[in-house]
């Protein structure tokens, strides 16, 4: 037997220790740093051992679709969470029995995850909450970065955010019967920069709905299309004191972004803030730790708390936190006490 000495032991310990605390997508990541963490397949929604493809059943007994299709020549896998009644016939799930293409009286809530895919496979938003089918996204590319590239520089991300677009608008319609107008987005860590540095200034007018933008933010990446609608739109930016180093400059330049569209199309200061909103109260957990824990369950807590967050009559109460939901309006540069 190989015996490992002290100092060596030490070294195993160490990285030992670095496998464990840190999640998959526990950060934007620079291109090629793809992770090794487990994602192990459960009994509630699959995990990364899951194959893409099959039926499962979600934490409130809804059903979940996971699904491959290309779209604009790119692999885009999903998973939605919903009623059986819901799903259309042509779906394969037991009791589909809604058209393709027809309307249904539910919304959805459609998350990316951060780099790595983390909360893909967890999919933290399953549950059927504020009236809202859960949706999940999967990066199109083999580190599971949303816009591709690496850290803020997301050299795909026009790509990227057309494919969501387009799987939202001519896809899942073809699986589950929704209701086009009440379409909400969720992004964690990566997948926010994704929606807020391409997909809302691209499309967000499309939809004029809301967006939670966890542990991220970037300023408008390409160019606005129709600010008007936009600005109407519902933000809430979401981050820790403790955040990354990487992003502690680029969140407040988003906000300061955002809040100067709802300006310029003529909204005041106090439209401004009943629309977009903004906390970073927890400390001590690290970069999406909102629990002030770890990166899962601080962005399930998040999850879990979507309707008190962007439902029409939120009370911005988050347990643990209080209320998250403060105005941007001179509230744009977000304190950091210390950088993960």
């Amino acid at each position: 037997m190989a015996i490992i000495p002290q100092s060596w032991a030490g070294v195993v310990s160490f990285l030992v220790f670095l496998l464990f605390a840190f999640p998959a997508d526990a950060l934007p990541k620079k291109k090629g740093q793809a992770s090794t963490a487990s994602t192990a397949t459960t009994a509630t929604g699959g995990g990364a051992a899951a194959a893409a493809g099959g039926i499962t059943t979600a934490t409130d007994g809804s059903t979940i679709l996971d699904k491959t299709v290309t779209i604009n020549g790119l692999s885009i896998r999903y998973k939605i969470s919903g009623p059986a009644a819901s799903f259309t016939a042509a779906s394969g799930v037991t009791g589909g029995v809604a058209t393709a293409n027809s309307t249904g009286t539910a919304g959805l809530n459609v998350l990316l995850h951060g780099d790595g895919g983390q909360s893909f496979f967890d999919f933290p938003n399953q549950a059927l909450q504020n009236n809202l089918m859960g949706v999940v996204v999967l990066a199109p590319n083999k580190d599971l970065f949303w816009g591709g590239g690496s850290g803020l520089d997301r050299t795909d991300g026009v790509a990227h955010a057309a494919a969501v677009n387009s799987l939202i608008q001519t896809q899942l319609s073809q699986d589950v019967a929704f209701d086009p107008g009440n379409v909400f987005f969720t992004g964690v860590s990566g997948g926010s920069l994704l929606l807020s540095g391409f997909f809302m200034p691209a499309f967000g007018a499309t939809y004029k709905t809301g967006v939670a933008l966890n542990c991220g933010g970037l300023t408008p990446q390409v160019d606005v299309v129709d600010p008007a609608n936009l600005a109407t739109m519902k933000m809430h930016f979401q981050s820790t004191q403790d955040e990354l180093a990487l992003l502690q400059p680029a969140i407040p330049l988003a906000i300061t972004a955002y809040e100067k569209i709802a300006t310029d199309a003529g909204l005041t200061a106090s439209q401004v803030g009943a629309l977009q909103t903004v906390d970073n109260t927890p400390n001590g957990g690290g970069h999406c730790a909102f629990d002030n824990k770890d990166f899962v369950s601080g962005v399930q807590l998040m999850s879990t708390n979507f309707a008190n967050i962007m439902g029409a009559n939120a009370s911005g109460e988050v347990t643990g936190i209080g209320n998250v939901l403060k105005t941007v309006v001179g509230n744009e540069q977000v304190p950091f006490t210390s950088a993960t």
